[in-house]
């Protein structure tokens, strides 16, 4: 089907990883067609161009979505990402297809009600490239140390240093005797870890050499716990903090608030949601547990800690390092350092 059109078009795309669909309807709902196509720039601008001037496009935040959301802006359409958990309810009907997804993307969008995430500008992206490719590589290099491990353990070997891998660890594995097989597993091993040690410190420095002018780096600083890499973590992952009204909103987003469930008289707070960035939620706590006694983080949690438990007291330490995350990257500034910490 395919009508002219005068008016502004809504287009829904649902985005796949090597096909697509894409619907265009207009202000009223009425259907303009339909075209399925392969994951190819050219198609995509050939269909766009019967979406008219400026067309209000959605896709959803699904595998591989940066390259068609820039060369959609590029064409001139207004871009919105759908949020993947805010458009699960597809799932409640008996007939689902690429076609119908589309179509609801489109209709959502029309009627003002699609739950948006937002679309990190270029600049962003390729920070959160650099920062997630040094978050990969260490949990590479971790699994690469759990195998060493495993191998002692497997030969019987007591580990009688604290850090394998420091310098007394480096010592006893190069004077360890061992059967050959195993002796080979242990050198190789050794040999890619060196490997990950080099690229882990490279894209350290690339990340510090970027951010190195930028005044919210500059002010997360001064939160105790964080450092050069948690820091880099929370500016690349929050990305602009101006779209979060409060500091409680950033908390949420990072999935650090308790869920609500709420029907008549009753209501029920369980336990964090856990939605939003693991980074950030990781980058958080890391931060609470390398703070040192006697600091205004530390007393909140132990504060919390006598009377809720250790996790509990950890999870509010971290939500309240985060709220000191968000007036850092504001305001460039903490005041919140300076007023005492009341107990949650």
């Amino acid at each position: 089907m395919n009508e002219a059109y005068d008016g502004r078009q809504f287009v829904g795309i649902d985005l796949h990883r090597r096909r697509s669909v894409v619907v265009r309807m207009t202000e009223t709902g009425e259907p303009l067609g339909w075209v399925r196509i392969c994951n190819d720039r050219d198609q995509l601008v050939q269909v766009m161009t019967e979406a008219g001037e400026n067309p209000e496009v959605v896709l959803e935040a699904t595998y591989g979505w940066y390259w068609a959301a820039d060369l959609l802006a590029g064409l001139g359409a207004n871009v919105h990402l759908a949020h993947p958990l805010g458009v699960k309810a597809f799932s409640y009907r008996r007939v689902k297809n690429d076609i119908r997804d589309a179509t609801d993307l489109a209709d959502l969008l029309r009627m003002g009600r699609l739950p948006e995430a937002w679309i990190a500008p270029p600049d962003i992206r390729d920070l959160r490239q650099l920062v997630r490719h040094r978050a990969k590589l260490v949990h590479l290099r971790t699994s690469l140390r759990c195998q060493v491990h495993a191998v002692l353990a497997g030969q019987g070997v007591p580990v009688s240093v604290s850090d394998l891998f420091g310098v007394a660890g480096t010592k006893l594995l190069q004077e360890l005797v061992l059967p050959h097989a195993y002796r080979y597993r242990i050198d190789s091993l050794r040999r890619l870890i060196t490997v990950f040690d080099v690229e882990i410190d490279e894209v350290a420095r690339l990340t510090r050499t970027r951010l190195s002018n930028d005044p919210g780096y500059a002010a997360v600083h001064t939160i105790p716990g964080v450092g050069p890499i948690l820091g880099s973590v929370f500016v690349a992952e929050i990305g602009d903090v101006s779209r979060f009204p409060g500091p409680a909103q950033l908390t949420s987003w990072a999935g650090l608030t308790p869920k609500h469930h709420e029907s008549d008289t009753t209501v029920h707070r369980g336990r964090i949601t856990k939605q939003g960035s693991r980074l950030v939620r990781w980058a958080a706590v890391e931060a609470v547990q390398r703070t040192t006694k006697g600091g205004q983080l530390r007393a909140l949690q132990e504060r919390i800690q006598a009377r809720r438990g250790r996790n509990i007291a950890t999870v509010a330490a971290a939500r309240e390092l985060l709220e000191m995350v968000f007036y850092a990257l504001r305001d460039h500034t903490v005041r919140r350092l300076s007023r005492p910490v009341q107990a949650a």
